[in-house]
């Protein structure tokens, strides 16, 4: 796996993005209005090679990929590039292709080239991509490929929201020639196509990104009531969504050009579902960094409502961007086909690798081998789930704790590796809650602990003799872990616990919790805390159910003069903030690929059994594009998730990865539980075992999702501080 551009691109990248930051620059996009057009800049991006990237060097261009054409493109988001840049690209590619003349002078910048992307003998007439200033018009005309010649006199020119430079113009009349004709010349305009819908929406992202840093940098350096503007969550919150969207949707592109290059038959209706995020996410960003500007944001004298313009022009050009989520929805539910891009070599991989693949085959064959009918029918989505047999014989297995080194009784395997076994662990129904917190007390136990701890709890852990449990949140914190209460005193040679601990699920099944507790009443808040783990039948502790409306047990527990060694503290005293710190990073890494995953498949076979008006559910429009709405937000999820993996496996730090992972797709998971419910009410109201049950749980299931391990308004508020560097919103 491989998310990082190479050397070369970075060459590249950094050459167009000097040259844009000087030719793109906002005085010279202002001076650019109203025609939308500077020719300085397009011979500049002619002079490096722009518009011959995607041209074969046997055909004299460049030979470039689609990725490196999308690297490009981000840049000209962020500056605001005036032309039809991405039409350009591909009318030189079609003109390369069906070897016409009119070639040289496209990737010489010495005419403009776009696409109308209508057949011409059906709607002469077209909104262009640059149709104000266009000298060549590359479009279908019934089964010909042609190309069309404008004079000043077939342009209209006139003011348009953002100024730059699309036109209606009327192809009937104008002269053109015959490129091609025939299913080769269809083919390779429809490839164009879905080319240009990728190069769009990254240059929606690169516009979105710089919209973004606009607002932050302002929102930092303004203040109202004595702080900066940043410092209010109402206003730092929405940004840190909108950056979540952001770098998930780019992530997205660079993925679907992957699954192209790799042959993958999803990537089709991938393709639609990138540029209609894209759209979405800029429209919002545009809207929420004026408004970040307050009344200055309407002023023509900042810059940001260029941006805003922009971003709901550009994806606007060819009608409503929502009718991009309805090809999806055709492409994936109705059968509708579609022809991919030759995308070229691609240098960036989105592929977990052999080894991912091996223990997922290792780790399916046992649960194949290992799940009889009375197992499967213990298996529950929580806690309850646990299998004392099956996860001992998971430990002897070697597949209960994968990731940790060969040298301390794991595999050694890759962080990728275990993303791919968990999906196994999905795939069978086989909740891995008391694994999950079992590694992650085992990893701080390993760090922190002393020789006793590690030979009474972190061994048994590893052997799958035991499971453990957090106790962090206290009845009057909730989130602010850091408020804890529950006290440790010492006592002789040890430690005295007092005290109370909410939501520690999985103690009256667990045989240790590690506990944050409160060791100098008199120091501030983060501090004199230290944290410990505790023996769960140890005399005094007192564990109580509290049941959820997720179908799930939780406890409450509470500490009566618990007495523990000082072998049982973890790092030093008052220390705690430091050992927590470490655990939550560990915790909120979590993702919910997985369950929109789950969520969307139980709602796509619900959708084939409801009738409505007289046909099946999942063939009407409308259910087609909320079905793959979620699948957009599935991938979406799945990307910031191996991003933070990748981030993690090649120590790169990724500002709010892991936040991000969490938080974002924990929304996104509640938002489209609650929507498939309705779409396939009333049966989803049902608990009847099958696909109406994981609706009807999923959308119970998702409110736990926001909360635990942090709740989305404090990833939100981590995500805005280290992503976006706005300033803390908390005291």
């Amino acid at each position: 796996m491989n998310l990082e551009i190479n050397d070369d691109q970075q060459l590249m990248r950094d050459s167009f993005a000097r040259l844009l930051d000087d030719l793109s620059s906002m005085e010279r996009v202002r001076a650019a209005q109203p025609l939308g057009f500077d020719r300085d800049l397009w011979a500049g991006l002619a002079e490096l090679g722009a518009f011959a990237m995607r041209v074969e060097e046997d055909k004299g261009g460049l030979g470039l990929g689609t990725f490196d054409a999308v690297l490009l493109m981000e840049e000209a988001g962020r500056t605001l590039a005036t032309g039809p840049l991405a039409e350009t690209l591909m009318a030189a590619r079609l003109l390369a292709t069906f070897d016409d003349p009119a070639l040289d002078v496209v990737v010489s910048g010495e005419s403009l080239a776009t696409i109308a992307f209508h057949d011409i003998a059906r709607q002469p007439r077209q909104w262009l991509s640059g149709g104000a200033n266009a000298d060549l018009v590359v479009a279908l005309r019934g089964d010909s490929l042609v190309l069309v010649s404008l004079s000043a006199a077939d342009r209209h020119p006139e003011a348009t929201l953002a100024s730059n430079g699309i036109g209606e113009v009327d192809l009937a009349s104008a002269p053109h020639t015959v490129l091609a004709t025939g299913p080769d010349a269809l083919a390779a305009f429809a490839a164009a196509r879905e080319e240009w819908k990728l190069l769009t929406a990254a240059s929606l992202t690169g516009l979105s990104s710089e919209a973004l840093r606009l607002a932050a940098a302002y929102a930092s350096e303004r203040h109202a009531f004595g702080v900066p503007i940043g410092t209010f969550q109402g206003l730092s919150h929405p940004m840190a969504t909108l950056y979540s969207s952001v770098q998930g949707g780019k992530y997205l592109i660079w993925k679907v050009i992957h699954e192209i290059a790799s042959g993958a038959p999803e990537a089709a209706a991938h393709i639609p579902l990138a540029l209609w995020w894209a759209a979405q996410t800029a429209g919002q960003v545009g809207i929420q960094a004026a408004r970040t500007f307050g009344g200055y944001g309407l002023s023509t004298e900042y810059d940001i409502h260029l941006y805003n313009l922009r971003a709901k022009a550009w994806p606007a050009i060819h009608g409503d961007p929502q009718f991009y989520l309805e090809e999806a929805g055709r492409r994936l539910y109705a059968g509708e086909a579609a022809t991919v891009p030759d995308v070229g070599a691609v240098s960036i991989d989105t592929d977990l690798g052999e080894e991912a693949r091996a223990l997922a085959a290792e780790t399916d064959e046992f649960f194949t081998r290992t799940l009889t009918p009375e197992l499967k029918a213990h298996a529950h989505h929580s806690w309850e789930g646990h299998h004392p047999e099956v996860h001992k014989k998971l430990a002897e297995a070697n597949l209960l704790f994968p990731a940790w080194p060969k040298a301390k009784g794991g595999r050694g395997a890759t962080p990728y590796a275990r993303f791919a076994a968990l999906e196994v662990w999905a795939k069978h129904g086989w909740s891995n809650h008391s694994t999950g917190t079992s590694q992650m007390v085992a990893a701080i136990v390993d760090r922190f602990g002393s020789e006793k701890a590690r030979k009474d709890v972190l061994e048994p852990i590893l052997a799958g003799d035991i499971i453990c449990s957090v106790g962090f949140s206290e009845p009057g914190s909730g989130s602010d872990v850091f408020a804890a209460k529950c006290k440790a005193t010492r006592d002789g040679d040890g430690w005295r616990i007092d005290g109370t601990k909410m939501f520690t699920s999985g103690a009256d099944i667990a045989s240790y919790v590690l506990m944050l507790c409160r060791t100098d009443p008199d120091a501030p808040k983060h501090k004199g805390l230290t944290m410990f783990i505790v023996p769960l039948k140890a005399e005094g502790v007192t564990v109580q159910p509290v049941h959820t409306f997720q179908d799930e047990r939780t406890n409450i527990t509470f500490y009566d003069g618990v007495r523990i060694p000082d072998d049982y503290r973890l790092g030093e005293v008052n220390g705690g903030n430091r050992t927590m710190s470490a655990t939550l990073e560990l915790e909120q890494s979590g993702n919910f690929a997985r369950s929109l995953r789950g969520l969307v498949r139980a709602a796509e076979e619900l959708c084939r059994e409801i009738q409505h008006d007289g046909k099946p559910l999942i063939e009407h429009a409308p259910a087609q594009m909320r079905l793959a709405r979620t699948v957009a937000h599935e991938l979406l999820s799945e990307m910031l998730g191996l991003r933070a993996l990748w981030g993690a496996e090649n120590k790169i730090e990724i500002p709010a990865a892991g936040a991000m992972s969490k938080g974002f797709t924990s929304d996104l998971f509640l938002a489209d539980a609650s929507d498939l419910l309705d779409l396939t009410a009333p049966l989803s109201l049902s608990k009847r075992p099958g696909a109406a049950e994981a609706v009807n749980l999923a959308y119970r299931f998702a409110h736990g999702a926001t909360i635990w391990a942090g709740t989305s308004e404090v990833h939100r508020s981590m995500v805005a501080e280290r992503g976006l560097g706005l300033p803390r919103s908390r005291n």
